[in-house]
């Protein structure tokens, strides 16, 4: 029995020190495990001038227009244009009556004519006052200067008359409507014998509304992030649904400097000419804006770029290590991004970046 009860011993000892040195080959493989560096993709960060194209709707307008009112209530006499008409600067539009104007302007005309007859009469009395006082005793000082007194004084009542006569005269040539610039009538909102003014019903709406449509202006708002990408003179391209197929050119002539408050976007005016006159005010155009960087600037893969809660960032690879480089995104083409950041020449990021590979993590 003692025989056996060794034996038993013995084995159990055997037992317990094969797996004890198990333990120990398994607890020393598990950090090996742990530590051993992944195997990740990989690239080196390199940069270029990143050119994109912006699709943006715009406006044509013409590249002057006005609406033409009444300066003086009155009633419309002659009508010379109609929409469509053609016209040149200067040339008469429309013809307004006012009797009263007219009987205003005979009054003043009286009123002046009177005046100079007052005034011819005080300046030759005072010149023959003039000439007898050269002779010692025959005429006082103070009749001198009386007479030159009422003298002057009858002048400035002339040119008063003179001035109110000119005043008159110019509201009536406000019954004559005049175009301002050549251009085209697109609107005409009157009739022969209507009542038209500065207030009231007649002045609801313009007389007429004239445009310059042989040369037109192409307006456009683009977007706070890519204001910095276009300058005057840059050449882009636009279409319209009424010329399918046809892609028309002009160039940026005209960049306001500012944001517009409410659309957080700058306008750009660009000038098109337009003697066929196949394009229209009014029309909405689709413009496609050139959007090419002055500087080279980092770009690379879309899935190199990580955006979490904790920010925009990239994977660098420095001594074999994983370090998350905070950065900014910038415009976007097909499957890459331009980003922005303190990240060195040459430097190797990850491919297939996420937010799983923690700082520190090791890179085969």
């Amino acid at each position: 029995m003692k025989n056996n009860l060794y034996r038993t011993s013995a084995l159990l000892l055997l037992l317990a020190v094969l797996n004890s040195c198990g333990t120990s080959d398994k607890a020393e493989a598990a950090p090996m495990e742990e530590t051993a560096p992944a195997a990740i993709e990989t690239f080196q960060i390199s940069k270029e001038q990143l050119s994109t194209e912006l699709r943006i709707p715009a406006e044509l307008t013409g590249f002057q227009q006005v609406d033409i009112y009444a300066k003086v209530s009155s009633f419309v006499k002659e009508l010379k244009v109609d929409i469509g008409s053609q016209v040149k600067k200067g040339q008469l539009l429309m013809v307004l009556e006012a009797p009263e104007i007219s009987s205003q302007l005979a009054a003043s005309e009286s009123r002046l004519r009177s005046q100079e007859a007052v005034y011819m009469t005080s300046n030759s009395t005072y010149k023959r006052i003039l000439e007898t006082s050269k002779v010692e005793g025959t005429i006082s000082k103070n009749d001198l200067e009386q007479a030159e007194g009422r003298k002057n004084s009858d002048y400035a009542q002339l040119q008063a008359a003179k001035a109110s006569y000119k005043e008159i005269q110019n509201i009536q040539g406000y019954l004559q409507i005049r175009a301002p610039f050549d251009g085209v009538v697109a609107a005409r909102n009157v009739n022969l014998g209507a009542y038209v003014g500065p207030s009231g019903k007649g002045s609801e709406l313009p007389l007429f509304t004239l445009q310059e449509q042989s040369k037109l202006r192409l307006s456009v708002y683009v977007p706070e992030l890519y204001t910095g990408y276009l300058k005057n003179g840059d050449e882009i391209s636009f279409t319209v649904k009424s010329m399918p197929g046809q892609i028309l050119k002009a160039k940026v002539a005209r960049m306001s400097g500012a944001l517009d408050s409410r659309l957080r976007s700058e306008r750009v005016e660009m000038d098109v000419i337009n003697t066929t006159k196949k394009l229209l005010p009014g029309m909405v155009a689709e413009v496609l804006l050139p959007l090419k960087a002055q500087d080279s600037n980092y770009v690379i893969p879309k899935t190199a770029l990580v955006t979490s809660s904790e920010g925009t960032f990239v994977l660098q690879v420095e001594n074999g290590k994983t370090i998350r480089k905070q950065v900014q995104k910038g415009r976007e083409i097909e499957d890459r991004v331009e980003i922005f950041g303190d990240i060195p020449e040459n430097a190797q990021l990850v491919k297939i970046a996420s937010e799983e590979i923690k700082d520190g993590t090791p890179v085969k």
